[in-house]
């Protein structure tokens, strides 16, 4: 289930946000026995590199995160951490 949860994820950022980078972890095994975990819904972090997010602040970025994601947000998905940059703002090292 969590490798399909990590390519929705994938496909729908992908699709929105044109990314030109992307990273997905799952550490739901991180917060096992967590009283969010028990209803299905996984804990995930996202970097995204995206060119949508020139000229938009914190907020707007994970906005535009929440709406990629759409319902998924209430079924699959608990918990996400978000890290949002712009083409130039990136440094992978």
């Amino acid at each position: 289930m969590t490798a399909a949860r990590v390519e929705m994820i994938h496909q729908r950022l992908t699709a929105a946000l044109a990314p030109e980078h992307l990273t997905i972890i799952d550490e739901s095994h991180k917060h096992a026995g967590h009283a969010g975990a028990q209803s299905g819904g996984g804990h995930f972090a996202v970097t995204l590199v995206s060119k949508a997010f020139s000229g938009q602040g914190l907020l707007a970025r994970h906005r535009m995160v929440y709406d990629a994601l759409g319902s998924a947000m209430h079924t699959d998905i608990h918990a996400l951490s978000i890290r949002a940059f712009t083409p130039d703002e990136f440094n992978p090292h």
